[in-house]
């Protein structure tokens, strides 16, 4: 009997979510039937995706053997590409880590640098792990967007003013041998949290990332929601003030202008006392910046803590109205920007949606801190490409596995 992709994206999705589970429970679960559902199972443990666990469940005829997802079936690369370093990070198939590397970015206005820095990267860390090429899904590159996935190239580099930037994933591809895809980093970050945590099809779940922007993504039935041309989610780019500042995007008034980290390190800046206090440069990375300041947020400053609050007021009132767009039940912060004062933003946010979700008298919306907010967007970038490869009908399509 003939499967297609899409039945066998949903079987590896609640093996993921649900494993250990039985072939029964997967047809009550699916709705396939029990040769459909013995096809594809098969199949995925000739592919080595899924595994019997050895575990039996006792029925009162046949005993029935558990299934769960092969965590060594293949490996996925990340590489998070940010305007001061390069983050590189390898996962299994369930999304546990296996090896990290992070390195200083080259100058984002000469690709050819770019492209050579990251090859590098990537012949580094597999040759450290020592996995074998065969054993490897393909390599994501991810960034701030907008992206053309569908080209494999960033159109703005990060660093650089809005402009072609270049075919990044056929370059790659074609030097390192295995099948290379470039996408943006929220959407990575999305796809990462929701394949790591294990999170069933059946949930409606968004992320909201901030690194040196903010961008968001909701995955739904399993599958990211990508837009016309997978730039959605850029919740960074809504207006929060009528006629504000003006925005590199060409509007004004720009989530990103009033709440991210970048501006939040100018507005320290802007006060003597504070700088000083925090020992902030001009010429300081904004990362390392903000991390400073949201530490003294925390703890001691009440000047930050100010800067804080009113970034969290914006960020919970953009939570309000990804949930109510959406109808999420679940939502998870991620990237740079909540690796140090992640709690305020999610106390924030909590207190904003029970007070304010448009569903909150029909159901409760789960606000979480990501686990490692600082590599979710190389970790989603492995997630991208394992999804791609092993549950093929809603991952990403990924150049070199047709």
């Amino acid at each position: 009997m003939a499967t297609g992709p899409g039945s066998r994206a949903l079987v590896v999705d609640l093996i993921r979510s649900s494993g250990p589970i039985s072939r029964v429970e997967l047809v009550k679960s699916t709705g396939l039937t029990q040769p459909t559902i013995s096809n594809i199972v098969r199949r995925l443990i000739e592919d080595g995706v899924v595994r019997e666990t050895g575990d039996t469940v006792a029925t009162r005829g046949k005993p029935r053997s558990l299934l769960v997802i092969n965590s060594h079936a293949a490996y996925g690369v990340g590489i998070h590409l940010a305007t001061d370093a390069l983050t590189c990070v390898v996962t299994d198939t369930r999304g546990g880590t296996v090896g990290r590397l992070l390195v200083a970015a080259p100058p984002a206005e000469d690709p050819g640098a770019v492209t050579e820095a990251l090859a590098g990267l990537y012949r580094d860390v597999v040759a450290g792990l020592g996995l074998p090429a065969r054993g490897i899904a393909g390599l994501a590159v991810v960034g701030p967007g907008p992206v053309d996935v569908a080209q494999g190239s960033f159109l703005a580099l990060p660093g650089r003013s809005p402009a072609p930037g270049p075919a990044l994933a056929p370059a790659l591809a074609a030097a390192l041998g295995v099948p290379v895809l470039v996408d943006s980093d929220a959407s990575a970050a999305t796809v990462g949290e929701f394949w790591g945590r294990q999170v069933s099809r059946a949930r409606t779940f968004g992320c909201l990332y901030m690194n040196s922007g903010i961008g968001s993504g909701v995955v739904l039935d399993g599958a990211l929601h990508r837009g016309a041309s997978s730039n959605a989610g850029k919740l960074g780019h809504t207006a929060v003030v009528r006629g504000g500042r003006e925005c590199p995007c060409g509007n004004r008034g720009c989530l990103e202008q009033y709440a991210a980290p970048r501006v939040l390190v100018e507005r320290a800046r802007a006060l003597p006392g504070l700088a000083r206090r925090l020992r902030i440069a001009e010429g300081d990375p904004v990362d390392r910046a903000f991390d400073v300041l949201a530490r003294a947020a925390l703890y001691w400053d009440g000047a930050a803590r100010a800067l804080l609050d009113e970034s969290a007021e914006l960020l919970a009132e953009a939570a309000v109205t990804l949930t109510n767009l959406w109808d999420l039940d679940t939502l998870v912060l991620a990237g740079p920007g909540f690796a140090v004062a992640g709690s305020l933003y999610v106390s924030a946010i909590r207190e904003r949606l029970a007070a304010s979700a448009f569903t909150r008298e029909v159901h409760e919306v789960a606000v979480d801190l990501s686990s490692n907010p600082r590599d979710a967007a190389a970790i989603g970038g492995a997630a991208l490409v394992l999804q791609g490869s092993v549950a093929p009908g809603h991952g990403p399509r990924v150049p070199g596995r047709e």
